[in-house]
């Protein structure tokens, strides 16, 4: 079992948002609250994703938008060993807010793929491809697209939903990678332990015809 958080911005995306028609096809779909949807407040948000990443089951995806990035990148890479994958879609500029300084700028330990647009007037492109860059993130480009959200179109967005499947399979694969790594290490150690009983008796006899030299 799995959970998707879905991390709206401003205004909290409205019910014609793709994040919406999201969290209507997701099971094991959590969407985060702020206290104030008009107020973006990097710490206050950030913590309401904080205390929703704690609280969640199993595996745990991020699908965010506009300042909702900003707060799941802030959060998530507090909490990295429980994120599993994050979908990013048409950051906004932390440079506008001020806030630049207060997140990261190494690449986060989980899979991202940030998808942006050529005329956002939230974040121009070379900016996005720059924190894509430091988060380590794959960047999809879908052209002018504006900002990405329901007045730009983006109600029903099954690209979107692919996108979110794609790093569900990323890591499937991961975790099914280091399954095996484990039982390999697991056959291992009794190899390992026979090795030293031999290595250990041979040391013996050598020590005892060496006794018997003297």
């Amino acid at each position: 079992m799995s959970t998707t958080l879905i991390v709206p911005g401003l205004r909290s995306s409205g019910p014609t948002h793709w994040q919406t028609w999201l969290e209507h096809r997701l099971t094991g779909s959590i969407r985060i609250s702020q206290r104030d949807w008009n107020d973006p407040h990097l710490p206050d948000w950030s913590s309401r994703v904080r205390r929703e990443i704690s609280r969640a089951t199993g595996r745990v995806f991020i699908a965010a938008h506009s300042f909702g990035v900003l707060a799941a990148v802030q959060a998530g890479s507090d909490h990295a060993e429980r994120i599993a994958g994050a979908l990013l879609v048409a950051p906004a500029d932390p440079e506008h807010f001020g806030i630049s300084e207060f997140l990261p700028t190494k690449p986060l330990p989980f899979p991202v793929i940030v998808v942006a647009s050529s005329n956002d007037s939230w974040m121009e492109f070379n900016t996005v491809r720059h924190w894509a860059d430091l988060w380590g993130a794959d960047l999809i480009n879908l052209g002018a697209a504006g900002h990405i959200n329901a007045e730009a179109g983006f109600g029903p967005w099954p690209e979107g939903l692919a996108l979110l499947e794609r790093l569900r399979r990323a890591a499937e694969l991961r975790s099914a990678s280091e399954r095996r790594a484990a039982f390999n290490l697991s056959q291992s150690r009794p190899l390992q332990r026979h090795w030293l009983a031999q290595r250990h008796y041979a040391l013996g006899q050598e020590g005892i015809a060496a006794h018997r030299d003297l």
